[in-house]
């Protein structure tokens, strides 16, 4: 039979085949030297050749929507574009899959395994190269980022730029993202004042490896299908190509920890170098990321404490839970020491830098956490949004994931990561709610709603082991019934499975290959279908409470020769700012963004500040934009009869 996953690693820390990658353990009948077998069955080629084709897959695709050449401003033209990106993804994917589908009813199984291993690798990369496409499609004809020079883009340019005059760390905002962004001005476009320039490229990079990222650390755990339907979901549901450094951390750091976990479970069947050396890389990556973007780090840590807690060996004698305590203090002292400049700026400064930025979520129910809405909300409302459901406000899709969350803890608790994902899901609720319920008494948001992500992210991941727990007994129960009476149950010299065997004989391994080849086939038609999604959102309108403001703005800002971009729906466009980043004045109330002056005392329980706009003055300006936007037309259209 061939696996779909591997065998769960039980409480006893014991497993019948490796996790990290998803090759089959060896056994009686697979046992020649590394020397004598082909590259195709060496556990480290192979994970380099995934990693090579999936980030090759989704550069190779960004670099080739560079190629698409339409008005990305006119809705045409953003329909076109989006439609190329479709036809390109369908160029490519259609091949890999119909390799995939020829193997699985006619090659021979050990290809099949490796040409779905490199098809999965490959449409992860896809997934979010298209995502990366479409901003590519979206900035057409302006060197300048999403969000142009306002709001979160236009603080991380600011700090980019103080980076480059020396000045150090900007506050308690993770350095490692505008620091690279001097870096990249200074290497590419000659430093200071490019630093947005800077940030366009980065922002279409990190999107576009996005997809990689999440597959290659889901793989040191799952085999590629779990991996990839994981994976491909994670990253096109949660990419935010504004800033896609952050989730990028949330999607890899939960695999991680999950990895972390089980190497500290079986310390005492590890040894002491093997010990240090993973808690090293691990202590740097944990650091790295911490770096890149902290905030999941606080979310995540409540849960992963209690973790750490209940499967350190505290029963395994005395030598194992000293190698277990080395390897936690590998960990922590690597993560710390590259950590420590953040550490630092926290522990100085982190109680005078309190959030107070309120927006539609901040309104909306807070035992909602299956839909995310942005402070570009548009028209929706706390009264309008979320939707209710059938069933106790709660839709067909919540029911349907909640069902697999069941499976995943009913059936799949042995699995570590099962319990991983559930501690953390358990502490980001907790912490979740702890927020927002001192929220009006302590005037501070502190980025509460940022915990809906990764509270929806540990649902998928339970859902998706959930089935993965279905499929593994699912095989023994079918060998146990169909097995002829008298007969012994099978053993898979293989796989180790006595049911994987016993599978085999009465279901066709065949079978199992084209079901699962399927099912890859239905994943990649999501992929596509939610990239296109993400990216349509992102496509440029002159509308500030939707997306397309933030592609908007970076077309209307001048280019280094002082000329509008190509496609600039403005004749006199907006100056490069050059300024270095300098900390707010820390305010004593909640800024409730979103809502109009007079609606402040019914939602903030305050009157507004004078900046903020009443409804009248929304109107006005409304109408004020709209005779603009006539005269304009009608001085084009006397232009063209001259």
């Amino acid at each position: 039979m061939t696996h779909l996953a591997p065998e769960v690693v039980g409480a006893s820390g014991t497993a019948h085949s490796r996790t990290g990658t998803g090759t089959p353990a060896a056994g009686p009948l697979s046992s020649p030297s590394a020397a004598r077998r082909p590259w195709t069955s060496r556990r480290r080629v192979l994970a380099v050749a995934e990693g090579v084709v999936s980030l090759t897959a989704a550069l190779g695709y960004m670099l080739l929507s560079r190629r698409i050449d339409v008005n990305p401003v006119v809705r045409l033209g953003q329909v076109s574009g989006l439609a190329t990106l479709q036809m390109y993804a369908a160029l490519i994917g259609l091949p890999l899959l119909g390799l995939l589908l020829y193997t699985a009813h006619r090659g021979a199984a050990r290809r099949h395994q490796l040409v779905k291993r490199m098809v999965c690798a490959a449409l992860a990369g896809l997934a979010t190269g298209v995502i990366a496409g479409g901003i590519v499609v979206a900035l057409h004809g302006t060197p300048h980022p999403l969000g142009g020079q306002e709001g979160d883009p236009g603080v991380l340019i600011d700090m980019a730029n103080s980076f480059l005059h020396h000045e150090g760390m900007s506050g308690i905002y993770p350095p490692a993202f505008p620091a690279l962004m001097a870096l990249w001005a200074k290497i590419r476009y000659n430093g200071r004042g490019e630093t947005g320039f800077a940030l366009h490229d980065l922002q279409i990079f990190f999107t576009a490896v996005a997809g990689p990222m999440a597959y290659l650390a889901w793989r040191i755990l799952l085999r590629p299908f779990w991996a990839l339907l994981i994976a491909v979901p994670a990253a096109v549901l949660f990419l935010d190509p504004i800033r896609p450094y952050s989730h990028i951390v949330m999607i890899v750091l939960l695999p991680l920890l999950g990895y972390w976990l089980r190497e500290m479970r079986l310390a005492g069947r590890r040894g002491t170098r093997h010990l240090l050396v993973r808690g090293l890389v691990l202590g740097v990556t944990f650091g790295a990321l911490f770096l890149w973007y902290s905030g999941w780090y606080i979310w995540a840590a409540p849960g992963a404490l209690v973790a750490a807690l209940f499967f350190f060996p505290w029963r395994q004698g005395a030598a194992t839970v000293r190698k277990a305590a080395l390897y936690i203090g590998v960990t922590l002292l690597s993560a710390g020491v590259v950590g420590a400049p953040l550490l630092y700026q926290m522990a100085r400064l982190g109680a005078d830098n309190p959030d107070r930025y309120a927006f539609l979520a901040v309104y909306a129910d807070p035992g909602y956490v299956l839909g995310w809405v942005s402070d570009r909300s548009g028209t929706l409302t706390y009264q309008t949004w979320p939707v209710a459901g059938e069933m106790a406000g709660q839709s067909g899709f919540a029911l349907l994931l909640l069902f697999g969350v069941g499976l995943g803890l009913g059936l799949g608790m042995r699995n570590i990561m099962v319990r991983t994902a559930a501690a953390v899901l358990a502490g980001a609720w907790l912490a979740r709610f702890w927020f927002a319920g001192h929220m009006a008494q302590d005037k501070a948001i502190q980025l509460y709603p940022r915990t809906t992500w990764i509270i929806m992210y540990c649902l998928m991941i339970l859902a998706v082991l959930g089935m993965m727990a279905v499929v593994n007994r699912g095989s023994g129960w079918v060998e146990r019934t169909l097995r002829p009476r008298g007969a012994a149950p099978a053993s898979d010299s293989v796989s180790g499975s006595a049911s994987a065997a016993g599978l085999a004989r009465v279901v066709p391994p065949r079978v199992v290959r084209q079901l699962a080849a399927g099912m890859v086939c239905v994943v990649a038609l999501f992929a596509t279908m939610g990239a296109s999604w993400s990216a349509n959102r992102y496509m440029p309108s002159s509308d500030v409470d939707t997306m397309g403001i933030d592609a908007y703005r970076a077309h209307v800002i001048k280019e280094r020769d002082g000329s509008c971009p190509r496609f600039s729906p403005r004749p006199t466009c907006w100056d490069i700012e050059k300024d270095d980043w300098k900390p707010g004045p820390i305010q004593n109330f909640i800024w409730c963004a979103g809502i109009v002056a007079d609606d402040w005392p019914a939602v903030c329980g305050m009157e507004a500040p004078k900046r903020v706009r009443s409804r009248a003055d929304i109107e006005r300006d409304a109408e004020a934009d709209r005779l603009a936007r006539k005269e304009a037309a009608q001085k084009e259209k006397d232009a063209q009869k001259r």
